[in-house]
């Protein structure tokens, strides 16, 4: 059996594990057990079970039509507000939403910060990788068409300024009733996403240009595609 194949098996082990025992009752004992490998293969491909849990949210993300569809915009202004949008979008979901999985994992990242930070880490990295070019790109055509100003701050660094402002906003409203009261969800991805925007060095001709339309758009799918 090749590598990859080897590979694929386990991750497909280790989603059936997850979904019935969620992260804190799965081991990695039990993977390699559903996997029918032992424990030693399944360390030569993940590490720790943080490495699994990271690789299957990873592959989820890419498998979301709308991040697909994201990630084939071509770098623009635009791109940045929607990237934003959808940051605001998917977290805020989370926190407001009935899907208790996205929820537990959004509990986990925050947990993982107070722990070792082995999961947030290998989180951020991969979330890097595939968002961190697109973000860059479409903030330096941003700054060249004049729509944001050059800020000291590396775009890299902008990213996950965004990122953990919208993650903590998150969190305050996962206990019921929220730590903090910031009005209807509605008007808090509005508030949020103009925060983020001029923070990231936007103007406000240009937020208002974009933003007004992005937040006016349903998730964009495929016709033929169905949600991961």
């Amino acid at each position: 059996m090749t590598s990859d194949l080897r590979r694929q098996l386990i991750l497909g082990a280790a989603k059936r594990c997850f979904a019935r025992h969620g992260y804190a009752g799965t081991t990695t004992k039990s993977v390699a057990a559903a996997a029918a490998i032992s424990e030693a293969l399944l360390f030569k491909h993940f590490p720790s079970k943080a490495a699994l849990y990271a690789e299957i949210l990873t592959e989820e993300c890419e498998a979301d039509p709308d991040f697909e569809l994201l990630l084939g915009q071509e770098p623009s202004t635009a791109t940045v507000v929607k990237i934003v949008a959808a940051m605001v979008r998917h977290f805020l979901g989370i926190a407001d939403g009935p899907d208790d999985e996205e929820e537990q994992r959004l509990r986990l990242m925050a947990s993982s910060h107070l722990d070792d930070g082995e999961f947030a880490r290998l989180l951020y990295t991969k979330i890097d990788d595939l968002m961190g070019p697109k973000f860059v790109l479409s903030l330096e055509s941003a700054v060249a068409s004049g729509d944001a100003v050059r800020l000291a701050a590396a775009p890299r660094d902008l990213f996950w300024f965004a990122h953990h402002t919208v993650f903590m906003a998150a969190l305050t409203r996962l206990p019921s009733p929220p730590c903090l009261s910031y009005g209807t969800g509605a008007n808090l991805e509005r508030q949020l996403s103009e925060f983020i925007l001029r923070g990231l060095g936007l103007t406000d001709i240009a937020i208002t240009c974009y933003l007004d339309h992005e937040l006016s758009q349903p998730p964009a799918r495929p016709a033929t595609a169905e949600s991961a």
